[in-house]
């Protein structure tokens, strides 16, 4: 007899991936945008999606294809549940193809959801299996974007097969500014410009940043961070695709960030900062920069470094 309730709201936030040398595993939660998934209990059996808003029209209502609706389904069968009805309502309030985790934002609401729908048998950390389900289908079998989206906080992944990730500790005060120009970047594009073979010091080089910037994280060293953050591989090889790239971290440096970096796939840019008056001066830096360097609009919020994952509304 499966029990719960019999209409769930969740909320999950974006998400900031592939932190500095972190590519694929490393992300962290921000506070502010986020999607909001609706799940209630049907007559029907199966998962359908009942609407979706916020998306000018563009994501797909067949449970099938959405990463909410195979995030739902997999959770079902996660949980061995069989039988049962359940319908999503998708509210989007992250843009699409931005580089802060759209598409798992909408598979951690959802899975969470369905999960609480039923009667909550499983973990809120086994729900990273289905939300990787889904992200599989639309970027890669990836976890850094599901696993924050859903736990909170920073994540390491040391592997998705098995699934095995950390939470990192991050430091008090530490904040985020972020700006996302008004473009939209595939994240399937975003992976096809990475080189297949890494120069050998550019691996030893970007191994050492790994390291330290994880001794920072646990030993609480801000300053320590912002020398541990450089990525000389991906962000390089992704650069050209953002307009304005280059300059953009140039301004946030100036403006007194610790450290600027592409967010995810792109286009939306992340920097790290000390203080809430840094951050607020290296995000207008930030958007000011695509302004004028690459001539697009932009716009830009401020985060705690260390935020809540998916949670009831």
């Amino acid at each position: 007899m499966v029990s719960g309730e019999k209409e769930v709201r969740v909320f999950a936030p974006a998400t900031v991936a592939n932190v500095g040398p972190g590519f694929d595993i490393l992300g962290m939660a921000v506070q502010g945008p986020g999607d909001t998934v609706v799940a209630r209990r049907t007559r029907e059996t199966g998962v359908r999606i009942a609407a979706i808003e916020g998306d000018g029209g563009t994501l797909p209502l067949d449970a099938g294809e959405n990463t909410a609706g195979i995030a739902a389904r997999a959770t079902l069968q996660c949980a061995g549940i069989e039988g049962i009805g359940v319908e999503l309502e998708i509210h989007k309030g992250l843009p699409l193809g931005s580089g802060l985790g759209s598409s798992a934002a909408s598979a951690a609401a959802a899975a969470m959801a369905t999960n609480l729908l039923v009667g909550s048998p499983l973990r809120k950390q086994e729900l990273v299996e289905p939300c990787l389900v889904a992200e599989s289908e639309v970027s890669g079998r990836h976890a850094d974007n599901v696993a924050p989206a859903l736990l909170g906080g920073m994540i390491l992944v040391r592997s998705v097969d098995p699934m095995d990730f950390l939470r990192v500790p991050l430091p008090a005060g530490l904040l985020l500014a972020v700006a996302t120009p008004l473009l939209e970047r595939s994240t399937k594009e975003a992976r096809r410009v990475l080189p297949e073979m890494v120069p050998f010091r550019s691996m030893v080089r970007n191994t050492a940043n790994l390291a330290t910037l994880i001794a920072a994280c646990f030993s609480g060293d801000v300053g320590l961070m912002g020398r541990g953050i450089g990525d000389e591989v991906v962000t390089m090889a992704r650069a050209h695709l953002i307009p304005g790239c280059e300059g953009v971290i140039r301004a946030a440096e100036d403006a007194g960030a610790l450290f600027c970096s592409i967010s995810g796939a792109g286009p939306s840019m992340f920097a790290f900062c000390y203080s809430r008056r840094s951050a607020q001066g290296v995000a207008a830096a930030m958007v000011a920069a695509f302004r004028s360097v690459g001539e697009v609009d932009a716009r830009a919020f401020i985060s705690p470094a260390d935020c809540p994952g998916a949670r009831c509304l």
